[in-house]
Parts: C-alpha cells; sequence; structure tokens
C-alpha cells in the first residue's frame, strides 16, 4: 500500500510541476493558483511557482525515502520528516480550502486532500524493506 500511495503521491506532485511550470510561463491558469487573482501570474508569483517547484521536489524525496525507494535521510530522520510532510499538506489543504478564488477550491482542495491521504499512508506505514 505505501509503494502505491508513494507513487501516486509523486504523480500529483509531476502534474503540480507541470501545472507551475506553465505559471511560470505565462499560461493564463492564474485563476487556479495564489488566490486566482490573476489570469497570467506577475513576476513575484512566478517567482513563487519556482520555490514551490523545489519544495515538490522536496517533499517527493521524503515521501520516497519513507517509503524505502530511496535512501537518502538517516532512517532515524524519516519518519519524522514525513510527519513534517504530512504537517504541511494539512496546512496546504487548509490554505486551498480558504482560497479566494472558486476554481481553485474546486480543483486544488481535491488534489491537496489526495496528497495529504498518499503522505498519511507513507508515513503511518513501516517502513518498505
Amino acid at each position: 500500500m505505501m509503494l502505491v500511495a508513494a507513487s501516486l503521491f509523486c504523480g500529483l506532485l509531476a502534474g503540480l510541476t507541470i501545472f507551475q511550470l506553465c505559471l511560470i510561463a505565462g499560461v493564463p491558469l492564474g485563476r487556479f493558483a495564489w488566490g486566482g487573482q490573476y489570469r497570467i501570474l506577475p513576476a513575484r508569483l512566478r517567482f513563487g511557482s519556482g520555490m514551490a517547484i523545489l519544495i515538490y521536489g522536496a517533499l517527493a524525496l521524503v515521501i520516497l525515502d519513507r517509503a524505502g525507494l530511496i535512501a537518502i535521510l538517516p532512517s532515524a530522520w524519516s519518519a519524522g520528516f514525513a510527519w513534517a510532510t504530512v504537517f504541511y499538506l494539512a496546512l496546504a489543504l487548509a490554505l486551498n480550502r480558504i482560497s479566494p478564488s472558486r476554481a481553485e477550491r474546486r480543483l486544488m482542495t481535491p488534489v491537496a486532500a489526495l496528497l495529504l491521504c498518499c503522505g498519511l499512508v507513507v508515513a503511518v506505514g513501516p517502513l518498505a524493506t
């Protein structure tokens, strides 16, 4: 189950990475991100999208490590970082849920909920061997 959850988690993050790259490139999808204030993001929010991509990479590494698919963290730290990831995802879910953008709430809240569920499965599960 952990491997499925970790794979789905990384697949969702890959999709979000493509979405953020589109925002950085100026594709008019801004109503789905950053509170939906802009169709095309200004430079400061494009920078934020770039930072989001880096965060997605870090989250993926933590979950893959915890699931036993890669080994980059000391084993004593793996569970702690996985739970920090779960906390971050819970915060992301809450923020997406209260976004002033209806489009963002409708699209990103379910995505954030799926990420949280997958992260929980991996964080709770035993370390894969």
